[in-house]
């Protein structure tokens, strides 16, 4: 060990232990489901939030309005969801104040939380989140819909539907199969309620126990949860290991 390092040992050791970082994230939520439609932006989670592998709470909502033309869901840890929605209550409060006649739109929020989470990413202290912004305002060309995303170390887009968690993998296939620009509500809503089925089959941290929420011109709705019905009788589920190579 050279000198320059061992010095600095000392010095770290005389200050205490230093600041703990998240190192691990304890009470996580699974999949967000998010897209546009004819009138605007449509998203949906489950409300559980396991403890590790423990679904150990039931009744967590992680979608939720911000301002006046914005929804945000995250998926992730949800202390640190907690903690971006104190930012979004200071940075919303602040605007106001302004009392200028302009607030914040989605587009804007969004790009806010991609230097609030590349921020925390390079102080290697990230925000254990992957975040879905939606919302509606009217710009020069009318009303305008947006629909992004950015994940705990800064990397961000926008698109016309997205998922997260789980969903990246068996939820993304089927919006691209199945979306279309000029869907009504209803429409969406069965599109994302198919999603939210082939997850809460497939990944093992889902419940049935989801929650809607939609954002038009109009404002934020954000619906009560409710169960879906299921089928658990296909041969796949009865018999997983049948015509699998090594499998027990």
């Amino acid at each position: 060990m050279d000198g320059s390092h061992a010095s600095g040992s000392k010095v770290a050791a005389a200050d205490g232990p230093g600041t703990q970082r998240t190192q691990y994230p304890y009470v996580t939520g699974t999949s967000i489901i998010a897209l546009k439609y004819k009138d605007g932006v449509i998203m949906a989670s489950d409300t559980g939030a396991s403890y590790g592998s423990t679904l150990r709470y039931k009744s967590v909502e992680r979608i939720k309005a911000v301002g006046k033309h914005s929804l945000i869901g995250a998926s992730g840890e949800y202390s640190d969801f907690q903690e971006i929605l104190r930012y979004l209550d200071e940075l919303t409060l602040s605007d106001h104040m302004w009392d200028d006649g302009n607030s914040l739109g989605p587009k804007e929020i969004h790009s806010y939380l991609t230097r609030v989470m590349y921020n925390r990413r390079n102080k290697f202290d990230p925000l254990w989140n992957s975040l879905v912004l939606g919302g509606v305002k009217k710009g020069p060309k009318g009303e305008e819909k947006y629909l992004g995303m950015v994940n705990m170390i800064g990397t961000h887009f926008e698109e016309n539907h997205i998922a997260t968690g789980f969903g990246n993998h068996l939820a993304i296939p089927i919006l691209r199969a199945e979306w279309r620009e000029d869907m009504t509500f209803e429409e969406a809503v069965k599109l994302v309620e198919k999603c939210l089925l082939v997850l809460l089959y497939r990944d093992r941290s889902s419940i049935n126990k989801f929650q809607i929420a939609k954002i038009t011109t109009e404002g934020a709705t954000i619906y009560p949860p409710y169960s879906l019905k299921t089928y658990w009788g296909f041969s796949a589920f009865e018999n997983p290991s049948q015509g699998a190579v090594g499998s027990w």
